[in-house]
């Protein structure tokens, strides 16, 4: 009698471990940037790496997470592109909220991004700040904007009972 030949399975490979229960959305995509990339668990910041979101040259280009219910949120770290073009970055604003108006772009400020050098990886404290919305959006101009992770931080333990 031979033995049975077994099929082998293949692994799904999930290189990018997004969260569940959460939606992306940008003003526009330049090529396959999608606002995914930008949530991927990957801090590669070569935009060919295929880790970044990237909007079209738009006038106040932004990015948002819908985390679909409210969270407070200590923290949001975002990393900069490092191939090219590091300053599109500059003058970004970090907003939180629950509103929609303006594509969630009206909500009340975390904060302003002044730089953040070519590849690095910058922590803004947002000091559980509550909403729905997580945006990053360059206001009064008309720009590029990539985001190569995005990634944001519930309070410690012990301090609320909130799930983000």
């Amino acid at each position: 009698i031979l033995p049975e030949k077994r099929k082998k399975r293949k692994k799904k490979e999930n290189k990018k471990p997004k969260e569940k229960n959460q939606k992306m959305a940008q003003s526009s995509t330049y090529g396959n940037a999608k606002p995914e990339n930008a949530i991927d668990g990957n801090r590669a910041s070569n935009y060919n790496q295929g880790s970044c979101a990237h909007t079209n040259n738009n006038l106040n280009p932004w990015w948002r997470l819908d985390l679909l219910k409210t969270y407070k949120i200590n923290t949001v770290t975002i990393t900069n592109r490092q191939d090219c073009c590091p300053e599109r970055i500059n003058g970004a604003e970090i907003r939180i909220g629950n509103s929609l108006n303006d594509n969630g772009n009206a909500n009340p400020r975390c904060a302003v991004i002044s730089s953040i050098a070519a590849g690095a990886s910058q922590t803004f404290a947002c000091n559980g700040m509550e909403g729905r919305y997580i945006n990053i959006v360059i206001p009064g101009r008309t720009e590029y904007l990539t985001l190569c992770e995005v990634e944001k931080k519930k309070p410690a333990a012990g301090i609320t009972h909130s799930e983000m």
